[in-house]
């Protein structure tokens, strides 16, 4: 059986001519809001799930692991699953998560987020490094 497809968000362009229609896929919206959490200071990373971390570990980067996008009659809820470092503020760091990734979908996509959902999923300890001192 096929899989029904996601549904992208359409949009119709705005200004004196009207020029026609625009489709956003889900996918674009979840690599924006992706590269938009990554840019806080205090996340360490994103959760992502086992095949993104075997093409992470081919060398390639993978945008939009850790993000859920819904659709709803309610709006565009996000949902960000993340890794913080210790020591940082969750409270604090999880509020700025909210405000620059729903700015930064309005900026690129004039779209109104209805929710951003920060979704703690670990804490970042800091790794000691060995020194190779004999």
């Amino acid at each position: 059986m096929a899989e029904k497809a996601a549904p992208y968000l359409r949009m119709k362009s705005h200004g004196a001519q009207d020029l026609g229609s625009i489709e956003v896929a889900p996918e674009v919206l979840e690599i924006i809001a992706s590269i938009a959490v990554s840019d806080i200071e205090g996340i360490a990373s994103m959760r992502g799930n086992f095949a993104s971390g075997v093409v992470e570990r081919l060398g390639k980067k993978v945008h939009g692991k850790g993000v859920k996008s819904e659709l709803s009659e309610a709006g565009l809820m996000i949902d960000v699953y993340c890794v913080v470092n210790y020591g940082v503020s969750i409270p604090k760091t999880a509020q700025k998560v909210q405000e620059h990734v729903r700015s930064t979908l309005e900026n690129m996509t004039s779209l109104q987020t209805q929710e951003v959902n920060v979704h703690i999923t670990g804490v970042q300890f800091e790794t000691p490094h060995t020194d190779e001192q004999h």
